[in-house]
C-alpha cells in the first residue's frame, strides 16, 4: 500500500533526510576527532615518561660516576 504525497511534502522529506544526514555526519567526524586527539594525549604521555625515567637514569649513572671518581681519589 503505497501512500502518494504532494510534491511539497516529498520535498520536504527529502530535505529532512538530507539534513540528518548532515548532523549524524558531523557527530561522526567530531568522535573521530576525539579519538585521534584522545591517542595523540596517551602518546605524548607515554612518550613524556619515557623521556623522564630515560633522563633520571641518566642522572643517576653520572652521579654513580662521580661518587666512584671521588671515592677513588681518596
Amino acid at each position: 500500500m503505497t501512500q502518494t504525497h504532494s510534491k511539497a511534502r516529498q520535498q520536504a522529506e527529502i530535505a529532512f533526510g538530507h539534513t540528518q544526514s548532515d548532523f549524524f555526519a558531523r557527530g561522526h567526524a567530531v568522535e573521530e576527532l576525539d579519538s585521534i586527539t584522545q591517542a595523540r594525549e596517551e602518546k605524548t604521555l607515554r612518550l613524556r615518561h619515557a623521556r623522564l625515567a630515560k633522563e633520571a637514569q641518566d642522572i643517576a649513572t653520572a652521579s654513580a660516576g662521580l661518587i666512584a671518581k671521588r671515592a677513588s681519589k681518596s
